[in-house]
């Protein structure tokens, strides 16, 4: 089924999802599909983080994987095809092994690392989307503000974030001993012009 195919407001679930044979990377939220066109700066960042946590965690039982990598969220009473909820975060980390299978992640990560492809919609819709979810921590790195905005889990809600420049280092909340530190990363990027 190729892109012309998923591009209106048809409804699918995962099982729809892994018989789509085209090279595109896409994400299902709520049934609806979202191609995702990743470029290579935000690779290059996701990568610097990604790597950095890898680093730390070593030795631990959590596990930094990257995309694409299919994050299922399914609702109350879905099963793995039915679920119609599969998202690929930048980052992420999971902390207990039965999340993971061949396919990917099965429920909520502990920790989720996006660079906006949409500000819009990964800002409303996937942050609501993580909560819901139970997402323990979610960062949301705007490289071209030089911003990262945390949501930490509180209650079952995020809150307000806490927004931190990208500037000296980070510690990541939910992963003990992990911080990223944003000088290697902030190099990848491209001088903010006056």
């Amino acid at each position: 089924m190729g892109l012309a195919k998923r591009s209106g407001r048809q409804r699918y679930c995962y099982g729809n999802y892994l018989l789509w044979q085209d090279d595109a990377c896409w994400e299902l939220i709520d049934g609806i599909a979202y191609a995702m066109t990743p470029a290579l700066s935000h690779q290059a960042i996701a990568l610097g983080i990604a790597s950095q946590a890898l680093n730390a965690v070593a030795g631990s039982p959590c596990r930094v994987l990257i995309a694409p990598l299919d994050v299922r969220l399914p609702s109350p009473g879905q099963d793995g095809q039915q679920c119609d909820t599969a998202v690929q975060p930048d980052v992420l980390a999971v902390c207990n092994q039965y999340k993971l299978s061949e396919r990917g992640v099965l429920v909520a990560p502990d920790w989720i690392v996006l660079l906006p492809r949409s500000a819009s919609h990964d800002n409303i819709p996937k942050r609501r989307l993580y909560e819901q979810a139970g997402v323990r921590e979610f960062w949301l790195v705007h490289p071209g503000d030089r911003l990262l905005f945390i949501y930490r889990l509180n209650d079952c809600r995020y809150g307000k974030p806490e927004v931190v420049p990208l500037v000296g280092s980070t510690p990541v909340g939910v992963l003990h001993g992990v911080t990223i530190d944003w000088s290697p990363i902030i190099d990848l990027l491209p001088a903010i012009e006056p």
